[in-house]
């Protein structure tokens, strides 16, 4: 191919397949059909997209493969839930699984955010069932939220189980500095709901992307986790617009909606990396530890973080009930 052919080739890709050049592109969705559509390498489910897919008539089946599984099983009428639960997170990983090369993250029920020793075993329960699917334990992430107690069952979870976990709802730096000393494989710093909370709270209602306050967050953990060696991979989450994505480009992944992912695809503006290795070792942050008490008081002292996580816990805890109330209805038939 001559010169000019590259050229204009590389002119005509969309910032999606530049974006993919370099950044790891992940559907975040439990939608498969989108899955298929824009092929990214990994994939991300929560209670709220599992609820939203649960209820599409496409999927009925794996929801009334789930119930049978649980009736199965036996028990009283909240372990069969709770079975049931379980394998329905599993089936839709084990169905996304078939259509990406990489890892799809299944999580942990955000009822146990506080609960160190349950989060454990619950990532344990839902690892067998990927097992007995034959699904093998590196192409799992489990999700845990980023509390002390979730950081904590996460670092048991990597070094006594070798179990690859992904830290969601994290909003602080705080949060994202005690993941790394935790040895964990991945964050999901949350993008949008940053700007979210900063539109909410102050006069300003629009920002440029370089200043977006969630494109800021992710970029100062990226060039902490590079400046220092960490090999914990930064994954930015829940973004509002293109425009955070683009800014964020060289991240090493982005977790996106099938929306923006489209919005994206169609999209021809040209994209350099703007996080990299370089910018990140110039940077003049400095390395701090965090225990547990530390670590309480620095996320305690970001009032943004603290109404944003525990929002999001319940939040997700909700959409886990309205999912058990659904399956519980279904039981009973």
């Amino acid at each position: 191919m001559s010169n000019c052919a590259v050229k204009k080739q590389r002119m005509e890709l969309s910032a999606l397949e530049q974006l993919k050049s370099h950044t790891v592109v992940v559907s975040d969705t439990g939608d498969f059909n989108a899955i298929e559509e824009y092929k990214p390498q990994d994939a991300t489910t929560n209670p709220s997209l599992i609820l939203a897919a649960a209820q599409m008539p496409e999927y009925q089946q794996l929801v009334n493969d789930s119930i049978e599984y649980g009736k199965k099983l036996g028990g009283t009428e909240e372990e069969q839930l709770d079975n049931i639960m379980d394998r329905l997170f599993v089936v839709f990983g084990v169905e996304i699984l078939k259509k990406i090369p990489g890892r799809v993250s299944t999580e942990v029920d955000a009822r146990q955010s506080f609960d160190k020793d349950g989060m454990v075993e619950h990532a344990k329960r839902l690892i067998a069932l990927y097992k007995e699917a034959g699904i093998d334990k590196e192409r799992i992430l489990i999700k845990l939220s980023s509390t002390w107690e979730g950081i904590q069952a996460g670092k048991v979870l990597e070094e006594k189980y070798g179990i690859h976990c992904n830290m969601t709802l994290l909003f602080s730096f705080a949060q994202a500095v005690a993941c790394a000393e935790a040895g964990v494989t991945l964050i999901s710093p949350f993008v949008g709901r940053i700007l979210d909370w900063h539109v909410a709270n102050s006069d300003k209602k629009t920002y440029e992307p370089s200043e977006d306050p969630g494109v800021k967050s992710v970029t100062k953990i990226y060039n902490y986790y590079k400046k220092f060696g960490y090999k914990t991979i930064v994954m930015g989450a829940s973004f509002r617009n293109t425009g955070e994505i683009k800014a964020l480009t060289g991240c090493d992944y982005l977790t996106i909606s099938p929306k923006l992912l489209g919005e994206l695809s169609k999209d021809p503006t040209k994209l350099s990396p703007t996080l990299t290795l370089k910018e990140a070792q110039a940077s003049n942050l400095e390395k701090i530890h965090l225990d547990e008490k530390s670590f309480r008081w620095e996320h305690n002292e970001d009032q943004m973080a603290v109404e944003k996580l525990s929002d999001g816990i319940r939040k997700f805890a909700e959409d886990a009930v309205k999912l058990e109330k659904m399956l519980k209805d279904r039981l009973k038939k």
